[in-house]
């Protein structure tokens, strides 16, 4: 009995380095590869951002300011166009103009580890943080429409209307709807980067036509409620008022719908920017002078590029601006 239970207790201890030393070499694996292909420990990634193992299709995290405008509706589809051409993968979402809302949107675009992220911040500065995030993740940001004010945060590109140049030809157009003279007023949306943008050139050209002067500036926050509120508002405070410049079309539409409850039609001129087919329409009619028109399908289209040019090692510009016009009632008969 003594014997037989001493051999396998023997055969069990020379068994027992074979099994760890087997054990120990199962349990080791090749270092594993860091987002983009290359072998790491999990740091920030390369140019490939949080792009999966080679192969896989890249997906791009889309938060637009939000899915109801027209404009983010073409921005949307050019975006769509240009993915679905290139072979990548698009998760759309909108901030809705709620920026806790897009932040939730970025942070769960970062914890998929997404290889780019594209975003028109709902607030240009309150974004930042969760573009940092995104940085420290080692995923490349791109914003299209509303670049990022915050300090310290990197953007890989921002693509956009040339804003400034837009708000010239505000300035411009309303300056001729009044012949020259006038008291006008400004809905403003402070908070977006594309609106400051297109203020400053506005005031820049108003100043230049000595005529007109700038009595108020009030946010209608970029919608027709607000804005029709706001521009109730600069009516009562300025019975003389002949002008008003919308930031886009919903604050124009707001203030016409304003205009014309105050019995004012013809005689406050407004131009708008978007030049959306409702608005279109007013112009047509005679109810708005004119609006800026912007290109949002090929500002979709130029931020993919960029997306791709990047991923692809190609530098990179940090601003496309693309140019606009102006749609006056002659343009419906071009």
């Amino acid at each position: 009995m003594f014997r037989s239970l001493c051999r396998p207790a023997v055969s069990t201890l020379l068994l027992a380095p074979m099994l760890l030393l087997a054990l120990v070499t199962g349990c080791s694996k090749p270092a594993e590869k860091a987002p983009g292909g290359k072998e790491g420990s999990g740091g920030s990634s390369s140019a490939a951002g949080g792009a999966a193992v080679k192969g896989e299709k890249p997906v791009i995290g889309v938060s637009l300011l939000t899915r109801t405008h027209p404009f983010y509706q073409d921005l949307e589809a050019g975006l769509t166009a240009a993915a679905a051409e290139k072979g990548y993968e698009l998760l759309v979402q909108a901030g809705e103009f709620d920026v806790a809302k897009q932040k939730d949107q970025l942070e769960n675009f970062i914890v998929r580890r997404v290889t780019a992220i594209v975003v028109c911040p709902c607030d240009s500065r309150s974004i930042g943080t969760s573009v940092a995030a995104a940085n420290a993740a080692g995923i490349p940001v791109f914003t299209a429409d509303i670049a990022v004010l915050a300090e310290g945060p990197k953007v890989a590109c921002h693509v956009a209307s040339d804003n400034i140049a837009g708000g010239r030809l505000a300035a411009k157009a309303l300056s001729d709807a009044l012949g020259g003279k006038g008291e006008v007023a400004i809905i403003d949306h402070p908070e977006v980067e594309s609106v400051i943008q297109r203020v400053k050139g506005f005031e820049e050209e108003l100043a230049q036509h000595l005529g007109m002067k700038l009595v108020a500036k009030l946010s209608g926050r970029g919608v027709k409620d607000g804005a029709f509120r706001t521009a109730e508002d600069i009516l009562q405070a300025h019975p003389n008022l002949d002008g008003i410049f919308g930031i886009n079309d919903d604050s124009a539409l707001g203030a016409l719908a304003a205009v014309e409850k105050a019995g004012r039609s013809g005689r406050v001129q407004i131009v708008g920017f978007d030049a959306v087919p409702e608005a279109r329409s007013a112009i047509d009619d005679g109810k708005i002078y004119a609006d800026v028109i912007q290109q949002p399908t090929l500002i979709g289209r130029q931020t993919i590029e960029g997306i791709a040019d990047y991923l692809a090692g190609k530098p990179v510009p940090p601003a496309v601006l693309i140019p606009c016009d102006l749609y006056r009632k002659s343009s419906a008969r071009k």
